[in-house]
């Protein structure tokens, strides 16, 4: 597959600067440290120590940036966090979606887990498999693609390749229509002490291919909540003509952190689509970041987050479209109740080369409670001038005659506001490719009581 990095990558606003590389921040040391405990081999290792080297002269972000003016992390440098310990997960209980029963890679605590996982409903001209698992042969080829993504010095990006001790790997050759979805499960046991976790997937779509993935984040069910950070970063390689699409599912615990990388590359004539839906953790934060390096791309984001009590979920997309005829399509949905923060901000790059670009962007959000909160910015930055582009952000509640009409029809107050906020939500749901996936992420929204009080 072809693909090259364009001479006009998303601007990282994220990378370190010059005058903070004279800092030392001793709460990133202590992680970098943690996570680079266990050793590995060959090229894995020196591409670690590349990345180790960049984290040392870094700093975690603080609200003074304007990438983080909304997104505070001193609740997250309050807490010492240590590597997972190894453990029998055999027995672990995770909902198997039917279509992927034997199309699923699993892991827990960021380490692969054998005992659950199935890759045997797999047609010929497609690898799915963790980074040890790889021939020699294919992991020649993953080392042309992994931490080669634009923004791999973001400070947690860099962090998480420090760490990197194996990978979900989905690799799909040319031409190659895989009907089959593809389920990959990260899963966090939550432990006595605080822990960190670093899953790191890299999917690679040669040209003429398409596949369906979904990539979930979740604590063990039944588990009674702890604390935990999730750093995790995903790649995505889109060859010429191939077709992706990313369904991408963050709930974690109560009390857990989240951060969530995923960097796209979308060769000539490529076709990516992603769903991301957040519905958990106390602190959660996902770039998503699109780089089109050929002509004619097709780009569509539908994002839902869903949130309450005191949560706060920070989405930040970039996509840059770099070469003339590119499509894109984004919407990001916000529900917030109580007291709990959204945050949007989605930036769309059309520079000069790139002419008869059409773009929009729309961020909605409904409010449930007068103290919940979203702080909402979408952007164009357009230098074409041939181009159609759009872009707009609304924020409402409830309306007070609607649920009163409801109401009229013999519906009770409780189970009124419950429709309309299914309605809300199920405008991106009902969107994912995966009938049962759906259908719980459904349920899961019916049963959220704590979005239907104020």
């Amino acid at each position: 597959m072809n693909i090259q990095i364009s001479p006009s990558p998303i601007p990282n606003s994220n990378a370190v600067s010059l005058t903070s590389m004279l800092d030392r921040d001793d709460y990133l040391t202590g992680l970098l440290n943690q996570v680079t405990a266990t050793k590995t081999e060959g090229w894995l290792q020196e591409l670690r120590q590349s990345a180790a080297n960049w984290v040392r002269h870094s700093i975690l972000p603080t609200t003074r940036e304007e990438e983080w003016r909304f997104t505070d992390l001193s609740s997250l440098r309050k807490v010492q966090f240590n590597n997972v310990e190894a453990g029998n997960f055999a027995s672990l209980q995770f909902d198997i979606l039917p279509e992927a029963a034997n199309s699923r890679l699993v892991f827990v605590n960021g380490v692969f887990a054998p005992e659950l996982s199935a890759v045997s409903d797999l047609p010929s001209g497609i690898v799915v498999s963790n980074l040890a698992g790889l021939s020699a042969v294919e992991q020649e080829g993953v080392r042309q693609y992994l931490a080669q993504a634009e923004g791999a010095q973001e400070v947690f990006t860099a962090l998480n390749t420090a760490g990197i001790t194996d990978a979900a790997v989905v690799w799909v050759k040319k031409n190659v229509v895989v009907e089959t979805p593809i389920h990959l499960v990260f899963i966090s046991v939550v432990g006595e002490t605080a822990t960190i976790s670093q899953p790191r997937c890299l999917v690679v779509a040669e040209s003429g291919s398409q596949v369906s993935l979904v990539e979930e984040y979740a604590n063990r069910r039944g588990a009674e909540e702890g604390v935990y950070l999730t750093n995790a970063v995903t790649e995505i390689w889109v060859g010429d003509n191939a077709q992706v699409s990313h369904t991408r599912v963050e709930q974690e615990g109560a009390e857990a952190f989240h951060i969530g990388k995923t960097a796209i590359a979308q060769a000539r004539d490529s076709r990516y689509t992603c769903h991301a839906i957040t519905l958990g953790a106390k602190l959660s934060r996902h770039n998503l970041e699109i780089l089109q390096t050929g002509e004619q791309t097709q780009t569509t984001l539908n994002g839902l987050t869903i949130i309450y009590g005191k949560q706060l979920s920070d989405t930040h997309s970039a996509i840059a479209l770099n070469y003339p005829h590119g499509t894109s399509e984004q919407l990001h949905k916000c529900i917030v109740g109580d007291r709990a923060h959204a945050v949007f901000n989605g930036k769309v790059f059309v520079p000069k080369p790139a002419q008869l670009t059409n773009a929009s962007q729309l961020n909605r959000n409904l409010l449930l409670s007068s103290k919940a909160r979203v702080d909402t910015k979408p952007q164009l930055e357009i230098t074409a001038d041939n181009v159609k582009c759009a872009h707009g952000a609304t924020v409402s509640q409830l309306e007070d005659d609607e649920i009163f009409y409801l109401q009229s029809r013999g519906i009770d107050e409780n189970d009124a506001r419950k429709l309309l906020i299914n309605a809300f939500a199920a405008e991106v749901i009902n969107k994912i490719p995966v009938p049962s996936l759906r259908e719980i992420l459904l349920n899961t929204v019916n049963n959220l009581k704590s979005l239907t009080n104020e």
